[in-house]
């Protein structure tokens, strides 16, 4: 059997019916014929499956159900199932822009690159004309721009992925995959193109505002910058540098930061303050220091943790 042009992996947990179908709707619109198109949709252990309310897909969906395990698991079982040339991850709750997305299909057929970078839009236009820039490679892409992090603004080839999987049970799992999918890259194809309808929920991984999920999401990525950190350190010059200036673009205190700084409880704020000093300390520090900078501050944060707990 042939393999599909694209595979499209869709990622839902206790989602709308309403929204999903969406999703698949808007991919099913798109010029792809059927045999070019495989749509895998990863249920992560929903309260309610929505399977009977696709049956109406028929074989134009592959529905896959399993426990929950979070965001970037869905996504690894997306991948180890996708069979297609190029992936493309997508929310379940967001859709594809018909004509934007298009242009970035054309542009795989047309100039054959191993990824394509599009924008994001709330509001979906049919008639913008897009404007494309030259190929690069994703290090120089890396060093000369301000990427986006989410691993669904980029349509790309299966062979640059290798061995590359999301971290599972991390909030922040894009950020640590996209920079190093994108330095795989030799060949990429950036176009203004806002191929991906962005849209939010009050209950949505990204707008949850519980205070301790605004630390959880802190600590991982303070850990993803470790991580990023001893990974530059393998890497080639040209490789290590790109990643390296990546980190410092990022910037800190980030928002969810202040936001815990200023808002959260007297407990929580002693932890977030310990936490973030913990992350300077590792930007400065190399090798062993940062190691030794990361089991101190992380071990502080969580004493001082502790008793302010006690005492609340």
């Amino acid at each position: 059997m042939d393999k599909p042009f694209v595979s499209f992996i869709i990622t839902c947990y206790d989602l709308p019916v309403r929204m999903l179908a969406e999703c698949i709707d808007s991919i099913l619109r798109l010029s792809l014929r059927p045999n070019e198109r495989e749509i895998i949709v990863v249920d992560d252990g929903s309260e309610k499956s929505p399977v009977s309310d696709l049956t109406k897909y028929g074989d134009d969906i592959i529905y896959i159900r399993q426990r929950h395990q979070g965001l970037s698991a869905a996504r690894n079982t997306g991948i180890q199932m996708a069979r297609g040339e190029y992936l493309q991850f997508v929310d379940g709750d967001d859709q594809l822009v018909l004509s934007a997305y298009d242009h970035c299909i054309d542009l795989i057929r047309l100039s054959h690159p191993e990824m394509v970078v599009f924008n994001f839009t709330k509001t979906a236009r049919e008639d913008k004309v897009c404007q494309d820039s030259p190929l690069q490679s994703g290090n120089s892409y890396m060093r000369h721009h301000n990427i986006h992090g989410t691993a669904c603004g980029y349509l790309f080839s299966r062979t640059i992925l290798g061995d590359l999987r999301f971290t599972p049970g991390i909030y922040h799992e894009d950020e640590e995959f996209t920079p190093l999918l994108l330095l795989r890259a030799e060949s990429i194809c950036v176009t203004d193109a806002e191929a991906y309808l962005y849209q939010t929920r009050p209950n949505s991984i990204i707008t949850d505002s519980h205070i301790r999920k605004k630390i959880q999401r802190l600590s991982d990525l303070r850990d993803i910058i470790l991580r990023l950190n001893t990974t530059a350190d393998r890497l080639p010059a040209d490789n290590k540098t790109a990643l390296q200036e990546y980190l410092q673009a990022q910037g800190f205190p980030s928002p969810e930061y202040r936001t815990v700084a200023e808002e959260g409880p007297a407990h929580l704020r002693v932890f977030t303050v310990a936490v973030y000093s913990q992350q300077q300390e590792i930007g400065q520090g190399s090798g062993n220091s940062k190691k030794k900078a990361e089991q101190a501050a992380a071990g502080a944060a969580l004493k001082r943790l502790n008793e302010a707990e006690g005492q609340a």
